[in-house]
Parts: C-alpha cells; sequence; structure tokens
C-alpha cells in the first residue's frame, strides 16, 4: 500500500480494511467492523440480547458463517464466499446438500442487466437460503450435479452496536449515524462510517458546543434499537446527520429532515449553497436510510441525510462494482469538509439580544471600529455589527442575521464576538 499523505487516503485506507468482512445486522462481522473502528476512537459498545422488544420490532437471531460455496463435480468452488462476501444471502439458514442446477437455480441470484456484477441480497426476517452470483458465472455452468454448503448459524445471540461521544460545552446532542450492517459495499456504507470516524477525531480537536455522540449500528433494526434505549433522553437531541453513500465522484446530496425547516436543514443548505459546490437539496421522504428512524412522528427529530449519489441511483448500488475503486479519497475529503463546515455553523448558530436596543451604541469609544479597521474585510466586519446589533432581538439566530444581511457567517459569528467581548449583546 501506497504511504497515507492525505485525510482522503486515510479515510480511503479505513475502507480498505472495513471493506472484505461478512456483516450482517448481527454477529460476528459486525464486532469485528467495531473492533477496527475503535483502533480509531473509543467505543462503547452495547449487545442487546435477541428477543428484546425494541419499539414495534423485536431484535432477531444472530447470524453467524463460517463458509459457504457452490462446488462442480471435479470439487472446484464456483462460487465461493471466501472469494466475495457478497456470495451468500445474508442470513442463509444452513444447507449440506448435492443437487442438480435445475433444483439449484431457484436459489441463485443474479442481475441479468448487469452480468459482470454480483448482487448484494438478504433474507433476514424469513429463513431462507441462497447464493448471488454474476449473470455469466451462472450462464457458464454446465447441467449437472453441485455440491451446496453455507456452514452457518442462527440462533439466540446479541444485536451489537456502538457510540462515540465527543463532549461539548453543552449537554445537548447531535448524533451522527451510519450504519455498520452491509458486507463489501465501499461506498454503502463503509465510507460513511470512515466519515464519520474522522470527524469524530476532528470534532475532539476543538471543544466544540454541543456534545457529538457517534452511532454506529446495523441499519433499521439498529437505529430501532437506539431509539427504544434511548426514550427517556432523547429530548436532549437537538440536531442530528445520517452518514452513507459518502466516497463517490457524485455532487453532494442533502435530503432534509421530516420537518423541512430543521436547524440542521438550514445549516446544511446554506454553507452548501454558499461553498458554491454543486449540489442537490431534497425534501424528507420515508424511505431511504435512518432518517426515517430518527424523524419517525413520535420522535421527530431533526435529523437529515448526506451522502453523494443518493442510494439506488448509481449503477453499483448493492452490487460488487461498489468496490474500493468506486470510493475516491477526494470525495470522501470532500464529505468531511462539508460536515466540518455544517457543524462549525451549528455549533456557532445562537440567538442573542442587544443590551442596548435605544439607538445605535457608540462602537468607537468601547474600540469596536479600531479592532475591526485592521482587517482585510474591515468594511464587511463593521457591517456584521451593525447587522448584529440589529437584529439581536432574542428571536434571531446569526444564520438569520447572515442569510438577511447577505454576509458570510464566519464574518457575522466574529461580530458576535466582538459584541459579546464589549458587553453589548447577551446570548
Amino acid at each position: 500500500m501506497a504511504p497515507v499523505t492525505t485525510l482522503g487516503e486515510s479515510m480511503h485506507a479505513l475502507v480498505e480494511r472495513l471493506y472484505p468482512l461478512c456483516r450482517s445486522i448481527t454477529g460476528d462481522g459486525v464486532r469485528a467492523t467495531l473492533d477496527i473502528v475503535g483502533e480509531y476512537l473509543p467505543l462503547q459498545v452495547h449487545e442487546v440480547p435477541t428477543g428484546t422488544p425494541v419499539l414495534d420490532w423485536t431484535v432477531p437471531q444472530e447470524w453467524n458463517i463460517r463458509d459457504a460455496y457452490v462446488a462442480d463435480a471435479s470439487g472446484r468452488r464456483v462460487v465461493d464466499l471466501a472469494a466475495s462476501a457478497l456470495h451468500v444471502l445474508g442470513y442463509s439458514v444452513p444447507v449440506a446438500a448435492t443437487m442438480p442446477l435445475a433444483e439449484l437455480r431457484p436459489h441463485l441470484f443474479t442481475l441479468p442487466d448487469q452480468p459482470a456484477l454480483i448482487p448484494y441480497r438478504t433474507s433476514y426476517y424469513k429463513p431462507e437460503w441462497g447464493f448471488c452470483l454474476a449473470q455469466e458465472t451462472l450462464d457458464a455452468l454446465p447441467e449437472g450435479d453441485y455440491e451446496v454448503r453455507i456452514d452457518s448459524t442462527l440462533a439466540d445471540g446479541h444485536l451489537t452496536y456502538a457510540e462515540h461521544v465527543v463532549p461539548g460545552r453543552v449537554a445537548e446532542e447531535v448524533i451522527v449515524s451510519c450504519h455498520v450492517c452491509h458486507p463489501a459495499l465501499a461506498n454503502d456504507n463503509m465510507a460513511g462510517v470512515a466519515v464519520a470516524v474522522f470527524l469524530a477525531r476532528e470534532l475532539a480537536q476543538r471543544d466544540p458546543w454541543y456534545t457529538y455522540r457517534f452511532v454506529f449500528a446495523p441499519g433499521t433494526i439498529g437505529a430501532i434499537t437506539w431509539l427504544a434505549r434511548n426514550r427517556e433522553r432523547v429530548d436532549r437531541v437537538k440536531h442530528g446527520l445520517v452518514l452513507a453513500c459518502a466516497g463517490d465522484s457524485g455532487q453532494l446530496t442533502y435530503k432534509q429532515s421530516r420537518r423541512g425547516d430543521a436547524e440542521i436543514d438550514r445549516v446544511l443548505a446554506h454553507v452548501l449553497s454558499t461553498s458554491e459546490r454543486p449540489h442537490e437539496i431534497r425534501e424528507f421522504t420515508p424511505y431511504g436510510y435512518d432518517e426515517r428512524q430518527y424523524c419517525s412522528p413520535g420522535f421527530d427529530l431533526g435529523v437529515g441525510s448526506l451522502c453523494r449519489t443518493p442510494y439506488a441511483e448509481y449503477p453499483e448500488y448493492h452490487t460488487s462494482g461498489d468496490d474500493l475503486a468506486f470510493v475516491k479519497p477526494e470525495a470522501m475529503e470532500d464529505t468531511l469538509a462539508v460536515c466540518r463546515e455544517a457543524f462549525a455553523v451549528l455549533d456557532r448558530n445562537r440567538s442573542y439580544v442587544n443590551l442596548s436596543p435605544y439607538g445605535e451604541p457608540q462602537l468607537g469609544r468601547r474600540g469596536l471600529y479600531d479592532s475591526l479597521g485592521g482587517r482585510s474585510d474591515a468594511k464587511e466586519a463593521q457591517m456584521a455589527v451593525l447587522w448584529v446589533l440589529s437584529m439581536s432581538d432574542g428571536t434571531k439566530s446569526l444564520l438569520d442575521v447572515s442569510e438577511r444581511s447577505g454576509l458570510p457567517f464566519d464574518t457575522v459569528a466574529a461580530a458576535a464576538d466582538a459584541l459579546l467581548g464589549a458587553g453589548l449583546i447577551k446570548a
């Protein structure tokens, strides 16, 4: 492996380590994934027993697999779990048999329109077994008998998820959530995991305002389990972001929370538009990743979703084409940069009250004009001071000021800091 020199390359190196693991919604593959993440971040790992009620669901049995293959009459493995974790239908029950190809065919899953690719398929809640393979591999199989072997277990165990908390100056939380259940899919979702890991490491160096809670959990059932176990404290969650499909070459896409006007929605729209990055803002729909769990009407959290090309909108989605070459270091670095910029705005976006609201306060005798005069953007900075004073009635946030004035958020926030230091506003 070439020496790692950039953040993007460091994230890609993490994706490389995580990519080959055979993961599912439960089992040792999830634990192995979290073990690797745990080398980068201290994690609190939770094991929730099979049969535990979680909202309207129940924690399922744990699935583990040691080997799976289809072998021809010569013993050659024509389909082999060791070659790709996608080759076995996720949650397959054990099977050991010899059968003709005609009997085996109903248990073989391919993509006729993408004959060189292996599909990703699962059967979580219905006892089934099967194999996934390229259509061109299936087409090359002669009639005859085949040995079929799936060495798996489906038994009472646990669902595993993990959290990492970056303490802030207040107890109110921002959650960052990504799923850790997909095997051998680099963009969906190991790129999201890698971005989350490096984002958490950066936030720990920044003394953030909010407390940031990173949730690494299996898709759907993992988020549901987290919500069920945190019902009494979920009101602390003020903002949230689901990260997925974070490393392909497509433009950034932000999917709004169910509310549509949550602060996280406004912040992401502001950051994406002012950065002049190509991007798209989409309204909430109740299908997709775990934002639909956090935004379900009983919780109605302000949680949006950030990705590059959305799920099911790139040909490689849920196929073996979603490999290490499909994920680009520079794309992950860009996704990380947007998260960094968005959370910097979120952390500083507060409302203030003007303590001298009757007429314009004398700024010169407080040294404010002098302190701003040496800046290269002195005129902008002075205008920002006046705008903050004008709009600080306790109902307008700094983001409101930035959008109303057309001034950069950082300039507005710096003006608020100066006014706060001069005793002219209070939070």
